[in-house]
């Protein structure tokens, strides 16, 4: 039974999650735009990203329309609960953040240039929200898939920070961890916006540049 009485601003521990599921639930077979598998391995030469900036409908758009990203999807990550469903992560009890996983080649964009969207694209100051959303799922977190990656999004928060500062904002809460298992959300969910477009989204950055990638 789910505890619709708990402050989903607090992270839920791996002991008093919800118990989820064998068996992952159902969603796309295809990209609604691309058409591509939406389950498809990772091509020769690609690699992946996973970040978490608030609602996940919104973010993915921003990432389908950049150059160099091969496939989008939407889903739960960063927490306990094997195969979440939407409403199971909506409680605050299953642990996971709603997240956007990319597929790119790096041949065409950088992760670096991943990292400046991502900062520039929401709020990563406002801990477990973002805008009018509240709760854990909606928490900044960049989800690193190698050494590499993690070494890259630590060298951007440390160069994104003290722009945040001269601008009036507070320390950065974002999560940067090894990603843990990706879990896609319902079908309704992928590509959501493309199928909706006059549908919500609540992303909004804070207006401030990020200096990667431009020799600051």
């Amino acid at each position: 039974m789910f505890n619709l009485t708990r402050n989903k601003s607090h992270l839920v521990g791996p002991n008093s999650a919800l118990p989820g599921r064998p068996d992952p639930i159902k969603t796309a077979e295809r990209h609604f735009l691309t058409n591509r598998p939406l389950k498809s391995p990772v091509p020769d030469g690609m690699q992946e990203a996973m970040f978490g900036m608030g609602c996940f409908w919104g973010v993915e758009r921003v990432f389908w329309q950049t150059n160099g990203v091969w496939l989008t999807m939407v889903g739960y990550s960063g927490g306990y609960t094997p195969n979440p469903t939407y409403q199971e992560v909506c409680t605050g009890q299953t642990g996971h953040n709603e997240v956007v996983r990319l597929i790119f080649d790096p041949d065409q964009i950088k992760y670096q240039e991943l990292l400046r969207m991502f900062w520039e694209g929401h709020d990563p100051t406002q801990g477990m929200a973002q805008g009018n959303d509240k709760g854990t799922q909606y928490r900044s977190g960049i989800y690193t898939f190698s050494p590499e990656q993690a070494s890259e999004a630590e060298a951007s928060k440390a160069a994104f920070s003290p722009q945040l500062e001269k601008a009036g904002f507070g320390p950065i809460t974002t999560e940067i961890v090894p990603a843990k298992p990706f879990y896609y959300a319902e079908d309704y969910h992928q590509q959501y916006l493309a199928k909706n477009p006059e549908g919500y989204c609540g992303l909004g950055g804070t207006g401030v540049s990020c200096p990667i990638g431009t020799g600051a």
